[in-house]
């Protein structure tokens, strides 16, 4: 259940009337149901799609407006004081390739590339490798090195990239696709969209804009650069598209890169959501009434007075030669979806490599982002039906929509679904043999009578798999298991060929096992109690499972009793799932972006290793310079066999790689802890914003080559 005080992507546009004919919301105004026929629905030309924009923008603000009245919220028996905002309010969610001839024709026998979810279908990621060449996106630059022969890990070139670099993708024919976030709006100050993934009624804060920061803080828009890496010491730009919205997520089949970007709603500048404080008004309820009702009125004719230019932007594209090229919206291109939607665009942009043209074909939707997933020939969006404010009788469900990727450069539209319940990542879904198996939790608020001044209830949840396949035109369910694991909700999943995996938590974990070789029969066969969760499973073999999680005391406790742990199950029998070997990594503040970035997992079956980053605090810190003397973070590499269970093999130290005082110029998106790594043979490399280290297996404490980045400076 998510609860949003002020208007994003995902927030439902209707506040909530209570059912009780004297407790009405305003005219328009009531909680929308969950829209069960679930379908998008093209526009019939530009004025549709410019109508519907301005109607859906009107309504959300008078929303956001009605409810600063004095006594809204006193109608609906909630609350004894007004709901009048002065000034933004914040809100609350609950919620590779081919081989490269600089090499000298060598190559390692085996190596690692990006832990992608399905075969065949590569994720993008900030580290791209292909056995021979490791390629890094850190601060505002790519950063090109020959990787093999380990020995003479070389840094071969550097490219500055425009904006925030984000990730990227190396094909075959060895182009690498960089995404990166820009702003074109209004270039150094801050364009008036909404907060975080978009469409929002909060302005976005004022920030000093400077170097490579102002791709993450101003970005409206994102940028896909091509460049040829053939010759790696001299990585060219051949292509440059530029396309409105915040990058999501990007997949690669073959030569089809497919993007989702989110684009949050652009409210003209004129738009208010507040009015002006006075005390005067403060005091005088039915002044403040009045100015809220011109507000209303005023912001509405200047959201009629925009044009869909304005609402839409162009993007655009440049050639190797550096010639320009406008992409203008194509109202044919965008879809709307029948259940209740909110503010902002979501965007599939197709783009084929091999027969590339200036516009990439766009799909898009007035809807919000979710959760993406991808196989070979489907692509899925799922994002949550938002309820504007808790009351019992209301349960958590997830808008499905499949988008067909067989046509190269372009997402068509394939059908949609309702289901309930929420997936907690990507690996919740998998699609295998046309069927769509999706793992939600199913929060259910229930009346609290214990509490009659609890009028929100409290909740309850249940976990189960759903199947579902298309008939009509249309997601439609064809079987579901039955409910597990009460009171609990799903931590991790994975899916693998007929059979299904799902991990619940609440102090013990429970992993499920799951027949689903019968779609419209998808059953729960085994499970198996262990203290704590796991948050990622990686199947090994037909027969196991290598999972990472926190070990938690079963009893209860906290101090003392946590730890990183990886895991490894014997699911050989469905029915009696075991837990076959465990290792303890680190104490109580140990960490790991494995945990919730499955990219930064890797498993290496060819030699029988994991590595994971791992980052901890050593000793207590009394003050700025102790923090960092205490900080330690490295690259931990473990050794799987299904027989003798799991052994720690060592660990690639990174904590001198980067500044420990005087402010070092660390933050969100330029971070000191080791990040990913590559394993090619016997060697092993480590991989943070910090620099590229790489060390032999039988003695990852003593490093053979580190090449280091240079900090990024406003």
């Amino acid at each position: 259940m998510r609860l949003r005080l002020f208007g994003t992507v995902g927030l439902t546009l209707l506040a909530v009337g209570c059912g009780d004919g004297g407790n009405k919301a305003p005219d328009g105004l009531d909680n929308e149901p969950v829209q069960q026929s679930l379908k998008l629905e093209t526009f019939n030309d530009c004025a549709a799609l410019e109508r519907y924009i301005e109607d859906t923008a009107t309504k959300q603000m008078r929303a956001n407006l009605e409810q600063q009245k004095p006594g809204y919220w006193e109608r609906f028996g909630r609350g004894t004081r007004g709901g009048v905002v002065f000034g933004p309010m914040p809100t609350e969610d609950s919620a590779g390739g081919g081989v490269n001839a600089g090499a000298g024709g060598q190559a390692p026998k085996d190596s690692t590339g990006t832990n992608n979810q399905v075969e065949g279908v590569h994720e993008s990621d900030f580290v791209q490798n292909d056995g021979t060449r490791i390629f890094v996106l850190s601060g505002n630059r790519l950063y090109a090195h020959r990787s093999w022969p380990a020995e003479q890990l070389t840094l071969a070139a550097t490219l500055e990239v425009e904006g925030w670099p984000r990730e990227m993708l190396l094909d075959a024919r060895d182009r690498l696709v960089i995404v990166s976030q820009v702003a074109r709006s209004l270039p150094g100050t801050p364009a008036k969209v909404g907060g975080g993934a978009g469409g929002g009624m909060m302005p976005v804060a004022d920030m000093a804009c400077y170097g490579f920061s102002c791709g993450y803080y101003n970005a409206d828009s994102t940028k896909v650069t091509t460049v040829d890496v053939s010759d790696v010491a001299h990585p060219t730009v051949v292509d440059q598209v530029y396309l409105p919205g915040v990058f999501t997520q990007a997949r690669r089949v073959d030569s089809n890169v497919r993007l989702v970007l989110s684009d949050a709603f652009r409210w003209p500048e004129d738009v208010k959501f507040w009015v002006e404080y006075s005390e005067d008004l403060y005091k005088d309820e039915g002044k403040l009434t009045k100015a809220i009702d011109a507000l209303i009125d005023q912001n509405a004719k200047r959201i009629r007075a925009n044009t869909l230019d304005q609402w839409l932007p162009a993007g655009k594209h440049v050639d190797a030669a550096g010639v320009e090229t406008a992409l203008p919206t194509s109202c044919g291109d965008f879809y709307r979806s029948n259940a209740p939607s909110s503010l902002g665009f979501v965007t599939v942009a197709s783009l084929d490599l091999d027969a590339r043209t200036a516009a990439p074909g766009r799909t898009s939707l007035v809807a919000e982002p979710g959760t993406v997933y991808a196989s070979r020939e489907s692509l899925y969006l799922a994002h949550p039906h938002s309820w504007w404010w808790p009351e019992p009788g209301q349960k958590d469900f997830t808008y499905l929509h499949k988008f067909d990727l067989r046509q190269p450069g372009r997402a068509v539209y394939a059908g949609s679904g309702t289901v309930e319940g929420t997936p907690v990542n990507q690996f919740a879904l998998d699609e295998y043999e046309g069927v769509l198996r999706l793992a939600t939790t199913v929060t259910t608020r229930i009346p609290e009578p214990e509490h009659e001044d609890w009028w929100w209830g409290r909740t309850t949840t249940s976990s189960r798999v759903t199947t579902l396949g298309v008939k009509d035109g249309r997601l439609t369910e064809l079987g579901r298991s039955e409910d597990l694991a009460e009171g609990e909700r799903i931590f991790s999943a994975r899916f693998a060929g007929p059979r299904g995996y799902v991990v619940t938590f609440l102090q013990v974990d429970p992993l499920f096992t799951f027949d689903l070789s019968d779609p419209a029969h998808p059953r729960k066969v085994g499970e198996l109690k262990v203290p704590g969760f796991s948050t990622y499973m990686h199947p090994v073999g037909d027969h196991h499972l290598l999972t990472l999680g926190v070990h938690t005391d079963p009893n209860g406790g906290c101090c003392g009793t946590r730890a990183l742990k990886l895991s490894l199950f014997d699911v050989s029998d469905l029915a009696n799932p075991k837990e076959t070997a465990t290792q303890l990594v680190g104490e109580a503040y140990g960490w790991s972006e494995a945990l919730y970035e499955h990219k930064a997992f890797n498993y290496f079956a060819a030699k029988g290793l994991v590595a994971i980053p791992f980052t901890d605090y050593s000793k207590y810190y009394t003050t700025y310079d102790d923090y960092w003397q205490g900080f330690r973070t490295e690259l931990r590499v473990f050794r799987v066999d299904l027989a003798a269970g799991i052994s720690p093999v060592g660990a690639v130290p990174m904590s001198d790689l980067f500044k420990t005082t005087n402010l070092p110029q660390w933050s969100y998106y330029y971070a000191p802890e080791v990040r990913r790594s590559v394993m090619a043979d016997d060697y092993v490399y480590a991989i943070s914003d910090a620099g590229v280290r790489v060390s032999k297996v039988d003695s990852l404490q003593t490093p053979l080559v580190t090449v280091p980045f240079p900090v990024s400076t406003p």
